[in-house]
């Protein structure tokens, strides 16, 4: 019975309020403040926000580089976006909708991988994402926002988690879902083609012109997928004497 089930140790898991992880709270609330501080901000401040923190794939492109009027700026400005990118939005629809995928699948990651890796396993969900919408879109001078791509890491990481939310599941000790798995293959498969049309057809939120940066999406889920047997074997172990 989950009344009986031992705390975690960890103070960013324990969950005070509709066993709702703190780690995520306080990561949703960093989501929504940074956004709410960009649209509060004067415009021009707004805009440059989005010029220096947004992900804009022709600022990694060859023809960028070498042009006269660009300015990539050093390495750890052209680094940033990589992260910041995701602490912007588009509108509150699209805060709105994020917080709430990621309220639904980040308890479930968070309990499971502690707050620190469940940080670090976001974040590089993100980063995954921006990297494959620079494959397909070197050179666009469209900036990309939004948490969605690493959302969608935790999505996967969920669906791999679902066995250790049992009512019978001991708690940390359940098998992952094999990735290959009939369910999981399944789910991905109308998952992706869910967000390629949405992506084609212009539909959602996201990006600057309210498109969605489905390759971002779908970067996100593949490593969310494949990288949470890694992070698992990384988590805490409690040994029971």
């Amino acid at each position: 019975m989950a009344f009986l089930q031992p705390q975690p140790s960890d103070p960013w898991t324990r969950q005070p309020i509709f066993r709702v992880p703190a780690v995520v709270v306080s990561l949703i609330a960093i989501l929504v403040a940074a956004h709410a501080a960009r649209v509060l901000a004067p415009p021009h401040l707004a805009a440059e926000l989005i010029n220096q923190f947004a992900f804009i794939p022709a600022r990694y492109s060859h023809v960028f580089l070498v042009s006269p009027h660009g300015d990539p700026g050093d390495w750890l400005a052209r680094g940033v976006p990589f992260i910041s990118y995701m602490a912007l939005h588009n509108d509150f629809t699209h805060i709105a909708i994020n917080s709430l995928w990621l309220l639904a699948f980040g308890p479930i990651v968070a309990r499971r991988f502690g707050g620190f890796l469940f940080l670090l396993f976001f974040l590089t969900c993100g980063v995954a994402g921006a990297l494959t919408h620079l494959a397909f879109n070197w050179g666009s001078l469209e900036p990309v926002i939004g948490a969605s791509g690493a959302i969608s890491g935790l999505m996967a990481a969920g669906l791999r988690l679902l066995p250790s939310q049992a009512p019978w599941a001991h708690a940390g000790e359940e098998k992952l879902a094999p990735v290959f798995s009939r369910q999981i293959l399944v789910f991905t498969a109308v998952w992706m083609g869910v967000n390629l049309v949405a992506g084609l057809t212009g539909l959602g939120v996201g990006g600057a012109a309210g498109q969605i940066a489905w390759q971002a999406h779908v970067g996100g889920y593949l490593a969310g997928l494949f990288l949470t047997g890694p992070f698992d074997r990384l988590r805490p172990r409690t040994n029971i004497i």
